[in-house]
């Protein structure tokens, strides 16, 4: 009987037995952008559009990655974009979003629109943002690779598109960067200073000030005084007397 009841125990420990024996599976945890700065569009919200569907077909690779493709970009525009407006829409799409293997290489190709639609049906802007990465090489675990793959593509494409957006979708950001007022001129340090005025005495004119005028026009000033002039003596009459 407890010979019995050992191998009932031992058969409920069994399935634990065995994942300690196999040891913990790899984990991937999801990739997020909340850390970035967001993009704010003066726009009433905006939608996500899936336009690429992965064929599942050689040498399509997409389904095996840890982390999907489409679901990065739908997390990165989630992320990132801010809707603060009060009239439009915006359309964020998923161009691409495929996982690719030939032999030893893989490719991770990414492409998104983000447009501006006023009213709709009518599309005043966008920006695009295309990316693709690739490893060559070795794999010993392709689930590691395509996530590090993933990942690194990811982190161009954040790059990348908000360059675009930055560069050709100025007029509907909410936030644009403030040209800064030029500095004001300072008087250099260690420059002389100007005198004191003496009492009595003028002020130097100040540097850069036009030239003085001539003085104000007036009667010229009478010659300075001389010896008395003697009386002229008429002729024939001797000097002296």
């Amino acid at each position: 009987m407890p010979e019995l009841r050992l191998t009932r125990r031992a058969s409920l420990l069994l399935p634990f037995m065995l994942a300690a024996c196999g040891g913990d599976e790899e984990s991937f945890p999801p990739l997020r952008y909340n850390y970035l700065p967001p993009i704010q569009l003066n726009v009433a919200g905006y939608s996500i559009e899936q336009r690429f569907y992965p064929s599942g077909v050689a040498p399509d690779i997409t389904s095996q990655s840890p982390v999907h493709p489409i679901e990065a970009l739908r997390t990165m525009a989630e992320d990132r974009l801010q809707a603060v407006g009060t009239t439009g829409q915006a359309v964020f799409a998923i161009a691409n979003a495929a996982l690719t293997r030939q032999d030893d290489v893989i490719t991770c190709a990414l492409s998104v629109v983000l447009e501006i639609y006023p009213t709709p049906g009518i599309r005043s802007g966008f920006a695009q943002a295309t990316v693709s990465r690739q490893h060559s090489g070795r794999i010993d675990d392709l689930q590691a690779t395509l996530y590090d793959l993933v990942k690194n593509a990811m982190n161009a494409l954040n790059v990348e598109f908000e360059y675009q957006v930055q560069t050709n979708l100025q007029p509907w950001l909410g936030k644009t960067t403030s040209v800064q007022s030029p500095v004001e001129q300072q008087p250099l340090e260690g420059a002389p200073a100007a005198p004191p005025a003496q009492p009595g005495l003028s002020a130097p004119p100040p540097a850069g000030a036009p030239p003085a005028g001539p003085p104000p026009a007036g009667p010229p000033p009478a010659p300075p005084a001389g010896p008395p002039s003697l009386p002229l003596l008429p002729p024939g009459f001797p000097p002296g007397r």
